[in-house]
């Protein structure tokens, strides 16, 4: 479903440039689940933003599907809180997909995007000041499927949330990708939440991709790369044994 060879990409700065991502290659199936993760400014995001349209690229190619058009690849952002129109309803929010891509009987898809994603028709009309931050980032996931999608982009999608909210909107994405068998890719800095969702993962550093392996060899730690390590590490928490554990490593 994916196809992603070489991608590199470059932004300007005052004294130059710099590349966020560098020679990036991968392949993703349909109806995969896939992950990238690494720390903040490896370029994962970046790479997301790449798929889907927002971001050229300097060098290199991404395919989607055999003919993709606009609305198969949707996303969902990282902050519920500012990926909503503040003067928009619920409503208007999840109408204007349709209008943009000429779909009708928008009424009853917005009643059934509403309830896919666990939130009633007492919502339809509520501002997103009016809604939490798990109901925001349901709504921005109605959004994105209300098109329906064979490919949903996911950036860091619960990391602004609180944890009991997380497991929620987690557990909301796996039965989505189950009963529509979408293809996805969610980005994370968590190995822990990547390891729920993901059957593969590729590790990402300064914009390169240092490790990609199955999840199994995530849950067992049976990693090659000494940095995919460290993530697994951080996962873990900031416990007294982890900080003892990571003073005895190189490098720190």
């Amino acid at each position: 479903m994916i196809d992603i060879e070489r991608a590199c990409i470059r932004f300007k700065t005052k004294t130059g440039h710099v590349d966020a991502v560098r020679d990036v290659s991968l392949r993703v199936e349909e109806g995969e689940v896939f992950g990238l993760v690494g720390e903040s400014g490896s370029g994962k995001s970046t790479l997301l933003r790449a798929l889907a349209g927002l971001t050229p690229l300097a060098g290199g190619s991404i395919r989607i599907g055999s003919r993709p058009v606009r609305r198969d690849v949707q996303m969902v952002f990282q902050d519920p809180y500012g990926a909503l129109h503040p003067r928009f309803t619920v409503d208007k929010t999840l109408r204007e997909p349709l209008a943009i891509n000429g779909i009708g009987d928008e009424d009853a898809r917005i009643l059934d995007a509403l309830g896919e994603v666990g939130l009633g028709p007492a919502f339809r009309f509520r501002y997103p000041h009016q809604l939490s931050g798990g109901q925001r980032q349901r709504v921005s996931i109605a959004r994105a499927l209300i098109v329906e999608p064979r490919v949903l982009l996911l950036d860091e999608p619960t990391s602004a949330l609180d944890v009991s909210v997380q497991a929620e909107i987690l557990n909301l994405l796996r039965r989505l990708h189950r009963e529509r068998k979408l293809t996805m890719i969610l980005v994370s800095h968590n190995l822990a939440v990547i390891g729920f969702l993901c059957q593969r993962v590729a590790v990402m550093r300064n914009g390169e991709i240092v490790e990609q392996l199955d999840v199994d060899a995530v849950r067992s730690r049976d990693v090659a790369h000494e940095y995919t390590r460290r993530l697994l590490l951080a996962t873990e928490g900031y416990t007294r044994d982890s900080a003892t554990r990571l003073e005895r490593e190189p490098g720190t």
